[in-house]
């Protein structure tokens, strides 16, 4: 779990160099973090014209009472419900996250919506574990022209990644000790704050690589297994 000192760090950084319309605190779950309210203050003070976006499936923003406060006081920010299913169970079991969204909405006059996140979920690699293993359909073109990731570049760990796929690619790595075939992957570096002007606009500039190459070059959608245990 990422702290917050670590992520002042990490920002402070970036703040003067880069000037981000939107700027996401995601994850993984970010209300499973006790100090969700202070990044979002984080955030604001460092991009201060940024959109604050919150992306979360909802279930544990009971825990975050001074959110809707912060959301309103930083202003420019809103919380984005990700809806992770369309079953009839999990819409059950959304009724009170959105009862309780809905009275923040009348009592703190902020903005709240809902995203359908399972209608845009594709395969990133086969397999599971251990077993994981790249798409390497060689056409990494085609591969980035459909990715959901291609304009979300992450800021993890002080640097600017690609995209989280390959931001959280040596991460998988050290928990399951990858085959071979990830190599030319985790040989991916991210861009460091110590990069030239020249460096940070070719960064962003920059469309396919063959990085993308690890990810499907057809749309493989998907539906996860409902998230609730029997």
């Amino acid at each position: 779990m990422t702290s917050l000192s670590d992520a002042s760090a990490w920002m402070k950084l970036w703040r003067s160099r880069l000037n981000p319309r939107l700027f996401s605190l995601l994850g993984g779950e970010p209300t499973i973090h006790p100090q969700l309210t202070e990044f979002v203050l984080l955030t604001r003070r460092n991009w201060p014209a940024a959109q604050i976006r919150i992306v979360t499936n909802g279930f544990f923003l009971h825990r975050h009472p001074n959110l809707p406060g912060m959301i309103r006081d930083v202003s420019n920010a809103l919380i984005v419900i990700s809806i992770h299913h369309a079953s009839l169970e999990y819409q059950e079991r959304l009724k009170p996250v959105m009862d309780l969204t809905n009275e923040w909405v009348q009592r703190y006059q902020i903005q709240i919506v809902t995203e359908q996140a399972f209608d845009h979920w594709t395969r990133r690699y086969h397999g599971f574990g251990s077993a994981m293993s790249p798409m390497e359909d060689d056409n990494p073109r085609r591969s980035w022209k459909i990715c959901q990731s291609k304009y979300c570049p992450q800021l993890f760990e002080g640097k600017i990644w690609k995209c989280a796929p390959l931001a959280y690619l040596p991460m998988q790595n050290a928990k399951y000790n990858l085959s071979e075939k990830w190599k030319p992957y985790l040989e991916y570096r991210p861009l460091s704050s110590s990069c030239t002007d020249a460096e940070l606009a070719a960064f962003f500039a920059k469309e396919h690589e063959s990085y993308c190459g690890m990810c499907s070059a057809r749309l493989e959608e998907f539906e996860l297994p409902l998230p609730f245990p029997k």
